[in-house]
């Protein structure tokens, strides 16, 4: 059986090539995404390794959590000196650091920009923690005095200066533009990259100046040991004389904190990127389930003369799951060593939004290996499962009649399972939706929605039949006999059919839904945005940094400016958890964000007290005269409701107290959004002509008004929809290969058919034509159960989502569109099928078992 399953494999290569590539780009997909996540890794942990210092001196984690880009609390040059003359310290250095420092390019527009921190701060001339390399010098010189600066390679290159230009240091800090010169290029620890990351070190005593008012302090002291001490006794003899709030920490014991805080945020990505791979594997299961089942009814009497001869059921069944595991074997293989092209492509898509990995290298660990290997063997042996046992099921003689192999018979499991699969699915979908206290109501939504899903794929055999018979007439009508052939041969054998359907199904399914909830998101977005939003005009920084108060308060002093209104952002901690409290002046309640006061009183609004966002204080339990201690780091937030809040749908106000309150929390005095109001019957051009020269030199920093600023979060989602669409094209390509094998083998399948189809006076263009009509009907029948479980599922999660301000606007335009290219992919997919049946010797095909 082993020389007979070998020979059967190789004399139909071509024929499994098509199954194998689902695999491939399954896996290569799945290989890619943990290469790509063991490249961040390292980039990520070079870097860590050379900003920790033997022992570190730093604020507690909870005082890092400011959201205005700078910590608060300091440690003086005298608290650093007294570290340095610690039994066993070599040298203590104070630090300055800030996630703001924006580079602003010869073109006059961000470097980098992003999402990854503008790091600036002042020169740490030591080591790292055991040695290893901290900042490295790459070209040039260090920054030795002032107006004179350090920048990383990286953004060197991209900003079109050369060693010796001065450039401009766009931050929060006294000068909110700061020219400076370049005298050398720096990076922190071994790698050569920055994550994504710019860098701009400056002196310590400009570092002061900009950062930290002009004081003589620091954020924290860099302390490395004497060689041979020990450095876990060491951290606890400089705790002894560090200030309060301050944590004393060792080297490794940072590092290895920093490096699961980064694992935890880069696995996200690598779930991100998971799940797609998971999909188009699915998706892929479909492709190689026909393809077996195509092979196996080919070889139907093949199989039953070898059961004739003796061969055993086992034999047989063994037999398909050797030819499976032989192409899932050279599919995971092909698909690893493609898995490594996979994550440099995906690396390229990073660094071109700013995350540049520099010198870093795919390298093939055990966990892409195993996962390569497993995963496609796994998916392609289940796969091939079911029609190994059917061949070996069906007896000898009703073998030998090819009428066993149909797929029209023994649909009547395949319908209960699947209708049960239905069921639960939609129930789940409805107990989401409607049951208000249902927990994790997504969640319902989302394993309904996938329940469905797989029900629908297993009874589209019978859900299908109408879709088939409305284009059945259709053909009929356009194409006469051809189109009554094309509708003949695509319901002949109606579980194929719908396997191969279901492939594009599940794809459609799934950027249906997108469309869907992006549309409805960027609607909603520009709805509630220009009903909610107040103002003329908006400063804000896209990437979410703060910016100087020095742009506010010159806004003030424009012509025809009757006001501007601060709003200003703070990561407290509430019972341990991370909460966002936002700040406004006393009396600009409803001069920001549109809202009214339903409880409480704004007379009662000042320092120490705070506004809740109606909705926020529901969740919470919270009423009118209660205390809510948030803390700030160390440092009590004590904050009482006076009032509660109602703001136009999906633009809920939270929590927010007065600037005051912040400023005597020692938060730094930075701006997060600042919105303009003109005076009556002033020039908005001109106006607007003036706002903008107060922000000329800030690229980070943009003025907008209500339209531009919700036209710039709809771009955002669509950005996002396109790296979406992107990585479910897989998914898509992989259907459409299914088509395109599902025709080629059917081709084989109907050797005997086609040729006397020829003869009787079929031409090569009708035939070409039926072919061409059957793969439309085939796409036609994916995409109009895609669209339709897309809009049930997009309607199912948009009103999930009520809450948050979303509501239901279907893309119609769009989803024609997905139906229209549906078509053409069924038009394309039949053309190397069709252009093979057409080339057929008709004698030679008539005469074909």
């Amino acid at each position: 059986m082993l020389r007979a399953s070998w020979k059967s494999l190789l004399g139909r290569k071509l024929r499994l090539l098509m199954s194998a590539l689902a695999i491939v780009l399954g896996v290569s997909f799945v290989a890619g995404s943990l290469v790509f996540t063991d490249m961040l890794q390292q980039t990520f942990n070079g870097i860590m390794n050379g900003t920790v210092a033997d022992v570190n001196v730093q604020q507690r984690a909870g005082d890092q959590e400011v959201m205005s880009g700078q910590s608060r609390g300091t440690i003086t040059q005298e608290q650093v000196e007294a570290i340095g003359r610690v039994d066993g310290v070599q040298s203590a250095i104070g630090v300055v650091t800030v996630p703001d420092a924006f580079l602003i390019g010869r073109n006059g527009k961000v470097i980098g920009g992003q999402g990854a921190p503008a790091i600036g701060g002042n020169v740490v001339d030591a080591p790292a923690y055991g040695g290893q390399p901290g900042m490295v010098i790459k070209s040039g010189r260090m920054p030795s005095g002032a107006g004179e600066v350090a920048i990383d390679p990286t953004s060197l290159s991209r900003s079109g200066y050369q060693l010796g230009d001065t450039i401009t240091i766009a931050s929060s800090g006294a000068k909110p533009s700061m020219p400076v010169r370049i005298v050398g290029t720096v990076l922190w620890g071994a790698k050569e990259s920055t994550g994504g990351a710019t860098y701009a070190m400056v002196d310590a005593r400009t570092a002061q100046t900009q950062w930290m008012g002009g004081k003589d302090a620091w954020q924290m002291a860099w302390v490395t040991a004497r060689p041979g001490q020990d450095v876990d006794a060491l951290a606890e003899r400089v705790a002894a004389v560090a200030p309060a709030g301050f944590e004393t920490v060792t080297g490794s014991t940072l590092a290895k904190r920093n490096e699961d805080s980064a694992a935890s945020s880069l696995g996200f990505i690598s779930t991100f990127l998971l799940v797609f791979a998971f999909i188009a594997l699915v998706v892929g299961s479909f492709l190689i389930v026909n393809t077996f089942s195509i092979l196996v009814a080919q070889r139907s009497r093949e199989l039953a003369l070898l059961r004739a001869m003796g061969a055993s059921r086992p034999q047989v069944r063994r037999s398909v799951l050797f030819e499976a595991f032989v192409v899932g074997l050279v599919g995971s293989t092909l698909g690893l060593v493609l898995g490594l092209g996979v994550a440099m492509a995906i690396a390229a898509m990073f660094a071109a939004v700013g995350l540049d990995m520099g010198s870093v290298r795919p390298r093939l660990t055990p966990a892409p290996v195993l996962s390569a290997y497993g995963v496609g063997l796994l998916v392609t042996m289940l796969a091939a499962y079911a029609p190994a046992r059917k061949a070996s099921s069906v007896p000898p003689v009703a073998a030998m009649t090819g009428d066993a192999m149909t797929g029209k018979s023994d649909l009547g499991r395949r319908i209960v399972l699947g209708s049960v699969m239905t069921g639960v699915g939609v129930g789940a979908l409805l107990a989401g939706l409607f049951w208000d206290g249902a927990p994790q109501r997504l969640w319902w939504i989302g394993a309904g929605a996938l329940l469905t899903l797989l029900g629908v794929a297993f009874i589209s055999p019978i859900l299908g039949k109408p879709v088939l018979w409305a284009l059945g007439r259709l053909y009929r009508a356009v194409y006469g006999q051809v189109g009554a052939l094309a509708e003949q041969n695509a319901v002949r054998n109606p579980r194929r059919t719908a396997a191969t359907a279901s492939a594009l199904m599940i794809g459609l399914t799934l950027v249906t839904t997108m469309a869907v909830l992006g549309q409805s998101a960027k609607t909603s977005t520009r709805d509630g945005i220009e009903e909610a939003l107040r103002g003329d005009y908006l400063y804000s920084n896209p990437t979410f940094q703060p910016f100087s108060p020095t742009i506010a308060d010159q806004a003030a002093k424009v012509e025809g400016v009757a006001g501007v209104h601060r709003y200003r952002m703070v990561r407290a901690q509430l019972a341990g958890a991370p909460e966002t409290v936002g700040a406004i002046g006393e009396k600009d309640f409803d001069r920001i964000l549109a809202g009214t006061v339903v409880a409480g009183s704004l007379a009662d609004f000042g320092d120490g007290t705070m506004i809740v966002d109606r909705k926020t204080a529901t969740d919470k339990g919270w009423r009118v005269g209660q205390r809510v201690d948030y803390t700030l780091g160390d440092t009590p937030l004590p904050l009482t409701v006076v009032a509660l809040s109602s703001h136009p749908d999906g633009a809920g106000g939270g929590v927010v107290t007065t600037l005051g309150t912040l400023t005597r929390a020692g938060v730094p005095p930075v701006d997060s959004q600042v919105t303009v109001d003109l005076a009556p019957g002033t020039d908005k051009a001109a106006a607007r002509a003036r706002l903008e020269a107060v922000v000329k030199d800030l690229p980070m920093v943009t003025l907008q008004d209500q339209q531009e600023f919700a036209d710039a979060q709809a771009k955002s989602i669509d950005q996002l929809l396109l790296m979406i669409y992107g990585l479910l094209l897989l998914a898509i390509i992989i259907a459409v290969l299914g088509i395109i094998n599902t025709l080629a083998l059917s081709v084989i399948e109907r050797t005997r058919e086609i040729g006397l189809l020829r003869a009787i006076g079929l031409g090569r263009g009708q035939l070409r034509r039926m072919m061409r009509l059957e793969s439309v009907a085939i796409a036609l029948l994916g995409s109009v159960l895609g669209l339709g479980m897309g809009l049930v599922f997009g309607y199912a999660l948009i009103r999930a989502l009520e809450g948050d301000g979303l509501h239901l606007h279907v893309p119609w335009l769009q989803l024609v569109a997905f139906l229209v290219v549906a078509g053409v992919v069924g038009v394309l997919a039949a053309l190397w099928p069709a252009h093979r049946a057409a080339r057929m010797d008709v004698l030679r095909a008539i005469q074909t078992e």
